[in-house]
């Protein structure tokens, strides 16, 4: 008997963990038993985006937003429900119908586009020591320390200086189109058709599934600009969301629980071959809040060193990068901000751990461990500051020893910032104790100032606007309240009892219906199991975003009916029974009234004047 879709999709969402598909794009945390995060829907402050593993679903108060593991990959990749199962099942190894997914996709697209990214690393391998060319390429790697175990490890290349020279590599084997969706060649202004890499030392970025996605390029000639030539945005990479060195650093950094960020590949290259695997870096572009969820996925405790050049242009990256990453943990907890004992109490609290490596003589992270070798780096990694405290360290260092009094308020509106970050009040006065000191103002000003600074700020967070959620009427609430009886964890109602007291009602709201119609059906086949139904429920709406957002909502709602004795089960019906039948009354009788009051005819006035009347002698005979 032929596999059926219903069977496939039932496997695909059995073996689907939704908290590792969300954990990709959000950074969660753990209270209770469900996880929670800031939405990746909307922007908030603090976390409303709850996570349930144990009922395969996620909801945010906030937004509305709610569904299962397919749902959450469809809106959050902006994919079809289709492209979504289909990459599924392609991950799992589970076989999918054949007259399923018949529509044309890109899969197959970008199964053809991975085998070209994988022969051109091959061919660039092979250029590298067959072409006499590639010799000052050659020389270039050996005079940073990248020896030939290292150039077959990293699968380091060279592309030749003719302009068509992969193209005619491949000509047999792939068309310019499949090539240029890979980020392998292109077409100039003028037309001409051109490889994108030419006289350049070939770096593949490998993603965390091992993949080669793309390439980093770097020069050799002097003034060959740019520099470093990076792959463009394509169907299989992009830049701001793979870190250069993943595929090798996410082993260590789920068993050391820590990542250092460095600037470059070869920076990366260095420290791994050097036996410090878990070094990644950003590649071509500035560290985005998508690298920080990344590297999330594999640290418990999200300890982040970042190991950026010590010149200017490096202090820059440390401050941006680590702005980037409070942005990624806002509303998580806070970020480590004091190393001494007394602040360990509130350790369960912090979202990050960020620390600087500052080796001396500005040597970047290639160049020192190249020359005093990656032990004595290990010694400044063992001994790297807080940022909060690097960054503070900095800007005294900037106040001269005979500083005028603008210089030193200079110094205080950059450090006061920092501090107001942090959420300790015995650090908070640690800190602006120690400041005081170091430069030598009067602690009692420089508390005063802080505290101006404290509430100015409390008055612009006061300003920002809360977000305006659904609302429904008191009818379809309780609709909603009865329906989620049926997927109560803990009940002592039995479907077929509970659907037969539901007959009393009318259910009015159109998607309500269906649901209703279509649980009367299912309750037959699921002998009062609700994972069962809502397995059945998600499978039969599949491809129905707002019914699965709806019974999301009703799983989430039905926790407030779990183990209700069946006295107060039988309340909360007749309760929910009443509030349905006494607004559907209030609606016609608003109903009549205006049609009463629009009425054509003295016939016609008369006819919904006599229906008014029954209305309220059955509600004076009913109490209401």
């Amino acid at each position: 008997m032929e596999r059926t879709y219903a069977d496939a999709l039932d496997e695909i969402r059995n073996r689907v963990d939704i908290v590792d598909i969300v954990q990709t794009r959000v950074l969660l945390k753990r209270k209770g038993q469900n996880w929670w995060g800031c939405c990746p829907f909307h922007k908030e402050k603090t976390p409303s985006f709850s996570v349930s593993p144990s009922k395969g679903i996620f909801k945010c108060f906030g937004c509305g937003e709610s569904g299962d593991a397919i749902t959450f990959l469809m809106k959050i990749n902006n994919q079809s429900f289709s492209e979504v199962i289909q990459d599924l099942a392609k991950q799992y190894g589970i076989e999918l119908p054949k007259t399923y997914g018949q529509k044309k996709d890109n899969s197959e697209e970008k199964q053809k586009a991975r085998e070209a990214l994988k022969d051109a690393c091959e061919y660039y391998q092979e250029n590298l020591y067959s072409c006499p060319e590639a010799k000052k390429a050659l020389e270039y790697l050996y005079s940073r320390g990248i020896t030939d175990e290292i150039i077959k490890e990293y699968k380091i290349g060279y592309s030749m200086k003719q302009y068509s020279a992969l193209q005619e590599n491949f000509k047999d084997k792939y068309t310019f189109e499949l090539l240029e969706k890979a980020g392998l060649v292109l077409t100039t202004e003028k037309g001409n058709k051109v490889d994108r890499f030419r006289h350049r030392i070939m770096i593949p970025i490998i993603d965390d599934k091992n993949n080669i996605v793309a390439f980093g390029a770097r020069a050799i000639d002097e003034g060959q600009n740019p520099k470093y030539l990076n792959s463009p945005d394509t169907i299989l990479y992009n830049k701001s969301r793979i870190l250069y060195g993943i595929n090798v650093a996410k082993d260590a950094i789920i068993k050391e629980d820590y990542t250092i960020i460095m600037e470059g590949y070869f920076d990366v290259i260095s420290a791994q071959a050097n036996g410090l695997k878990n070094c990644v870096a950003a590649c071509g572009t500035a560290l985005t809040v998508d690298h920080i969820k990344l590297i999330s996925r594999y640290s418990q405790s999200r300890k982040l060193y970042l190991a950026f050049d010590t010149d200017s242009a490096g202090v820059m990256a440390t401050d941006r990068s680590s702005a980037v990453i409070k942005e990624a943990f806002q509303g998580l907890g806070d970020i480590k901000s004091f190393d001494a004992s007394f602040s360990s109490m509130n350790e369960d609290k912090y979202a990050c751990e960020i620390r600087v490596i500052v080796p001396p003589q500005g040597k970047d992270p290639d160049e020192y461990i190249r020359e005093k070798g990656v032990e004595s780096y290990k010694k400044y990694l063992q001994n790297a500051q807080l940022l909060l405290d690097f960054q503070i360290d900095r800007a005294l260092k900037e106040v001269p020893k005979t500083a005028s009094v603008s210089e030193k308020i200079s110094a205080v509106r950059k450090i006061l910032p920092l501090i107001e970050e942090i959420k300790n009040n015995i650090v908070q006065n640690e800190y602006i104790k120690s400041v005081a000191t170091k430069l030598g103002i009067d602690e009692t000003a420089l508390v005063r100032e802080f505290n101006n600074l404290s509430r100015a700020s409390v008055q612009e967070r006061q300003q920002i606007s809360p977000i305006v959620t659904k609302t429904s009427n008191i009818s379809e609430k309780a609709q909603k309240n009865l329906l989620s009886l049926y997927l109560t964890t803990e009940r002592t109602l039995d479907y077929h009892v509970l659907s037969e007291k539901l007959k009393q009602v009318k259910f009015t709201e159109k998607n309500l219906i269906i649901l209703k119609n279509t649980i009367d059906k299912l309750v037959c086949q699921v002998n009062n199991d609700n994972e069962k139904l809502t397995d059945a429920l998600y499978v039969h709406f599949a491809e129905d975003s707002e019914l699965k957002e709806i019974i999301t909502d009703l799983i989430y709602l039905s926790d407030c009916f779990n183990n209700l004795a069946p006295n107060d089960l039988e309340a909360v019906i007749d309760e929910n029974i009443s509030r349905i039948n006494a607004y559907n009354e209030t609606c016609f009788e608003k109903e009549l009234k205006t049609k009463y009051s629009q009425a054509n005819s003295e016939e016609e006035s008369i006819q919904y004047q006599k229906q008014l009347i029954e209305q309220l002698q059955k509600k004076l005979k009913t109490g209401d």
